[in-house]
């Protein structure tokens, strides 16, 4: 189901007066895909008679287009088969090109819809690509709750890829080395704002950030509207370790596509990083507006509010982080600390402890908080022997950088519970150790 457009029914009563904005049939059978599609077209056509049906182009190409697409005037129904392959490319998630990513092409499709006023997007998908590339769509997360999703029964063998455009090919490739220089032949085809965008991306996986960094200004200098231009841009300045101008191109990104909670999270991680404390938690509660259910966004929260001193808020946040990722480690560290920082000794060391018991590394700093909350609690030989295992697998610089914060908390707690029992044998072995020689 490629180039495909299912045959249109005639107008029928009963149904809804209009379609949902973006309707997504997910499954394991083409020709079952097919005849859904065929249904869809058929209902969006019962309640537009006179709209236009048009293809939304290959969904292979989509990362590669700017504008996405171009919808005319009146009634539409926009027909968009095999959705999937706009993300099932071989770039690794930590550098993935913003385009590919489900999240952002499903908000760029909405933004377009919802701007036109009366057009609607049905697509197809296969749903092991998805599982594979694409969980949010599965799980329903961010965009795709908003998305009405249905899963249509049947099994059967994909159809075979058509042929790909070079920049397609590109992001299919084995290596980055090959995807660089795929994508460089297309740069000589023609500098658009799409290729050199792609281009920075693949850029930034080989570390050529220079390269990166002049194709996205000129890409943004070619759409200065494109939010995924800024958003990639952002990138570079957060692998350059510029803050600012991180946080000013993922501001930009979301002035431009404000539905995308990606920007929302890295403006909001970068404003962190810069301990604009009140404008980071406006940003997560802008990502969280729009994904309620991100663990990562309620942990940001989390910390933020913890930041600010609202420890109930900053509690609240990380217990339902452990709810939603209850086999995770982060959310239960996160409540140790908050408790902790709430006087709550014996809370802070059961969240560290299960935290410790889904950590398959077993944090040194998480280790070294745990056993100031046994110190706390009355355990004083608990917490040394907390120490002593914790600081002896550690190189020794990251050794000396950890027993440094953790004798000031430390002396902190004593501030606070003059009346602790236990703490100088405690002392004693963290400024011994700190003062051993290299």
């Amino acid at each position: 189901m490629h180039s495909r457009i299912p045959c249109l029914s005639s107008y029928s009563e009963g149904m809804p007066a209009s379609p949902p904005t973006i309707r997504l049939l997910i499954g394991d059978d083409d020709e079952a895909l097919f005849a859904a599609a065929a249904s869809a077209i058929a209902e969006a056509r019962a309640a537009w008679p006179t709209a236009i049906v048009m293809d939304a182009g290959p969904a292979a190409e989509w990362p590669f287009r700017h504008p996405l697409c171009t919808l005319p005037a009146g009634p539409v129904v926009v027909v968009a088969p095999a959705a999937h392959e706009a993300t099932d490319v071989t770039q690794p998630p930590h550098c993935r090109l913003v385009t590919t990513q489900a999240s952002y092409l499903f908000t760029a499709w909405e933004a377009l819809l919802l701007a036109h006023g009366q057009a609607c997007l049905i697509a197809t998908a296969r749903r092991e690509v998805l599982a594979r590339q694409a969980d949010e769509v599965v799980r329903q997360r961010g965009v795709f709750a908003r998305v009405t999703i249905e899963t249509v029964a049947g099994e059967g063998a994909a159809p075979p890829t058509p042929p790909l455009s070079p920049s397609a090919q590109a992001f299919r490739a084995a290596t980055a080395a090959e995807r660089l220089a795929r994508m460089v032949a297309v740069l000589d085809e023609g500098r658009t704002a799409a290729a050199l965008v792609a281009t920075a991306s693949v850029c930034q996986e080989v570390n050529d950030l220079d390269g990166a960094a002049r194709d996205l200004d000129e890409a943004l200098s070619l759409a200065p509207d494109w939010a995924a231009a800024w958003f990639e841009r952002g990138k570079v300045w957060l692998r350059r370790d510029d803050m600012p101008a991180a946080a000013e191109a993922f501001r930009a990104a979301t002035g431009r596509l404000p539905r995308f909670g990606g920007a929302w999270g890295n403006l909001g991680a970068t404003l962190g990083e810069l301990d604009r404390t009140t404008e980071a938690l406006d940003a997560f509660t802008h990502l969280l507006a729009l994904d309620p259910d991100s663990p990562q966004a309620i942990n940001n929260v989390g910390v933020v509010t913890r930041e600010l001193g609202r420890l109930g808020e900053s509690e609240a946040a990380f217990r339902r982080v452990t709810e939603l990722e209850p086999a995770r480690a982060f959310g239960y560290y996160n409540l140790g600390h908050t408790l902790f920082l709430q006087g709550r000794y014996h809370a802070a060391a059961a969240a560290y402890a299960q935290g410790q018991a889904r950590d398959p590394e077993r944090n040194p700093v998480q280790a070294s908080r745990l056993a100031l909350c046994r110190l706390a609690t009355g355990d004083a030989a608990g917490a040394l022997t907390e120490l002593r295992s914790a600081a002896s697998a550690m190189p020794r610089d990251y050794r000396q950088q950890v027993l440094g914060d953790t004798s000031a908390i430390l002396w902190a707690l004593v501030t606070q519970k003059p009346d602790l029992t236990g703490w100088q044998p405690v002392h004693e072995w963290l400024q011994a150790e700190l003062a051993r020689p290299a």
